[in-house]
């Protein structure tokens, strides 16, 4: 199988399990529809193993997860949260390997997709920036530490599965 074929196939493969994850793996929090939300771990393993292109993960990943649990359907604002946040940090993952770095690299990461969001459904359904902030501050430390949860996992795997063997 060629580098390719094995990249699109792991892409697809990654992008079912964030759905899986994120769709049976919560742990509600009490804030609104905030939870731990456990595809973060798999939006990781994206970045780490694939650079930016963890964002096809994210965004497929929240797309189809907020159709098939949302009354409301399609959720642009936490689709392109998870676009932004594979974006910037599996951008970042391929600048380091250390993963000490790559904790404040989350951390960064996860504030600008979540201020996109925030920012997109203060527009959109006309919400004030003081009624979304506390929410969006709460969502940011729990898929932030679901992220550095997932941060051993994916170097882990990243050791023993290599996708770019001929």
């Amino acid at each position: 199988m060629k580098n390719i074929t094995k990249k699109i196939a792991f892409l697809g493969v990654l992008s079912a399990l964030y759905i899986v994850l994120s769709l049976s793996l919560k742990i509600p929090t009490g804030v609104g529809n905030i939870s731990f939300d456990f595809g973060y771990i798999v939006l990781t393993i994206a970045s780490v193993f694939f650079g930016p292109f963890a964002a096809i993960v994210g965004g497929i990943g929240a797309a189809l997860s907020s159709i098939l649990t949302s009354a409301y359907g399609f959720s642009v604002s936490w689709t392109v949260m998870n676009i932004v946040i594979g974006l910037l940090f599996g951008f970042l993952c391929t600048k380091t390997n250390k993963v000490v770095n790559l904790i404040p690299i989350i951390i960064l990461s996860v504030a600008l997709g979540v201020g996109f969001k925030t920012g997109i459904e203060c527009v959109l359904y006309s919400i004030p920036l003081a009624v979304k902030m506390p929410k969006a501050l709460v969502a940011f430390v729990l898929d932030s530490a679901v992220m550095i949860v997932g941060l051993p996992i994916a170097k882990t795997l990243q050791k023993r599965i290599k996708i770019t063997e001929g």
